[in-house]
Parts: structure tokens; C-alpha cells; sequence
């Protein structure tokens, strides 16, 4: 062990030591960003850097647990990713239905699948169903995957959700327009029933949400990391919880 791992040791468990427990974000949101650039730094394919993208979900979800944070949200692939080249986008998809798979078997964690499944290979959505529904009865953090998301497209299908929920009921849209709440809408999110994220994290050195869970976001704290994805640190996470810690949360007022 060199000197620098030294260091780098002493500094993460300093950092760790310092974070107030009692500060502690519920529900962290992960941009899982960079992989792509990742492996073209490295002259490497594309699916290497999503295969190592996918290989260090294990190590934050581990590092949430350690924290006592309850809800995770990861987005693995957007709506837009959708259309990319079919030679990028059958791997990627391959390897997210085996990362799925393999967090499934690991049973510690209630994982949910939210997205447009629609829009996904018919293949690709029953893989990742029967993954989450394996692990109905984990009592452990909840774990969002978030494969085909896209916050524009959240809010149109919860929207649609809702007032078809409300004219079976025979509710008239003249009604259904006078009494909607937002309350109402945020019932028919892929996410319903579970507290918006406390803290967003998004890799890779771009500071901009993409349509990132845009309903439930609106109170999030925000933490951009410039490492990409498959480089992330147990310290990098260390450092958001300390960032957000250390923020006086106003929720608007």
C-alpha cells in the first residue's frame, strides 16, 4: 500500500467520522452519468463503460445502506437513450436486465422498476418485472431503477393515469379540472407512496438535471460530482452527504 492510499484512507474515514447521523438524507436520487466517456478516456467500447457503470452500483447501494438512507432512485436509461444506435442499445440493455437481475438475487434490497416499460423492448420489460417482483418480500432499502425515464413523460402518464382513474368513477372533466390538486397528480407518479429524494447526485461533471425526476425534485438538494460514473468514490458519496449535511434546508420559504 503506497502513501497516497494511505492518505486517501485516512481522509475518507475522517470524513465519515464527521458526517452528523442525524442529517442524513431518506431518499438520495443517482444520475448514473459518464460511462460512455469513461471508456473512450481508456480507448475502450462503449458497453465496457457501461458494464463498469454497472459493476459499481453494488458498492453505492452498499454505501446508502451504510448511511440509513431508505429509498434509492437510480436512472439507468432515459427515454432519449432509447434511440440511439441498435448496436449500442441491445448491449446496454443486456446489461442492465443482468445488473437487475443480479441485485434481485442478492435480497437486501425491495427493488421497483419505474419507466415508460412500454417503450422498452417486450423482453427487456419482462426481465426487469420479474426481477423486482422477486423481491417483493425483502424488507430492505427500496431501490427505484428507472430504465426508459423521462420526467416529461412521468408526469403525461401520471396525468393520463389520473383521469382515467377519475372517469371510471364518472367523474365529468369539468369536474376532474375544478378539483385537481397536485396532490392528485404526485398519487399517480411511477414513484407514488414514497418520499421525494432529499438529495440528487448526478456523475460526471454536467450540472443539469435531463428531466430527472422533475416533479420530485423540486425541493431536492443538488450535488454534482465531476468523476464519472464507474470512478465514483465511497469518498465522493462521503463528500455529497457531507455537502448536503451542511446545507440549511428552507423548502421554499
Amino acid at each position: 500500500m503506497g502513501w497516497r492510499d494511505v492518505l486517501y484512507g485516512a481522509y475518507e474515514r475522517r470524513v465519515a467520522h464527521d458526517l452528523p447521523r442525524e442529517a442524513m438524507p431518506r431518499h438520495v436520487a443517482v444520475m448514473l452519468d459518464g460511462n460512455r466517456r469513461w471508456a473512450r478516456a481508456r480507448g475502450a467500447g462503449t458497453a465496457s463503460g457501461h458494464q463498469a457503470g454497472a459493476d459499481k452500483i453494488f458498492d453505492l447501494l452498499s454505501w446508502c445502506e451504510e448511511a440509513g438512507v431508505e429509498y434509492v432512485t437510480l436512472w439507468l436509461l432515459s427515454t432519449d437513450n432509447l434511440r440511439r444506435a441498435p448496436e449500442e442499445l441491445a448491449p446496454l440493455l443486456a446489461i442492465i436486465e443482468n445488473a437487475v437481475a443480479d441485485l434481485a438475487a442478492a435480497r437486501r434490497w425491495q427493488l421497483k422498476v419505474v419507466g415508460a416499460l412500454d417503450l422498452l423492448p417486450e423482453a427487456t420489460a419482462a426481465s426487469l418485472r420479474e426481477s423486482a417482483a422477486g423481491t417483493a418480500g425483502v424488507r430492505g432499502m427500496t431501490v427505484n431503477v428507472a430504465v426508459g425515464y423521462g420526467g416529461r413523460r412521468e408526469i403525461a402518464d401520471a396525468v393520463r393515469e389520473m383521469l382515467r382513474s377519475r372517469a371510471a368513477r364518472g367523474q365529468s372533466l369539468e369536474d376532474i379540472a375544478e378539483q385537481l390538486t397536485d396532490d392528485d397528480i404526485a398519487a399517480h407518479l411511477y414513484t407514488k407512496g414514497q418520499p421525494d429524494p432529499d438529495l440528487v447526485i448526478r456523475t460526471s461533471g454536467e450540472q443539469r438535471l435531463g428531466g430527472f425526476l422533475l416533479w420530485q425534485s423540486t425541493k431536492s438538494e443538488f450535488y454534482f460530482c465531476e468523476a464519472y460514473w464507474p470512478d465514483f468514490r465511497h469518498v465522493d458519496f462521503l463528500r455529497a452527504l457531507r455537502s448536503y449535511a451542511g446545507r440549511h434546508r428552507r423548502f421554499g420559504t
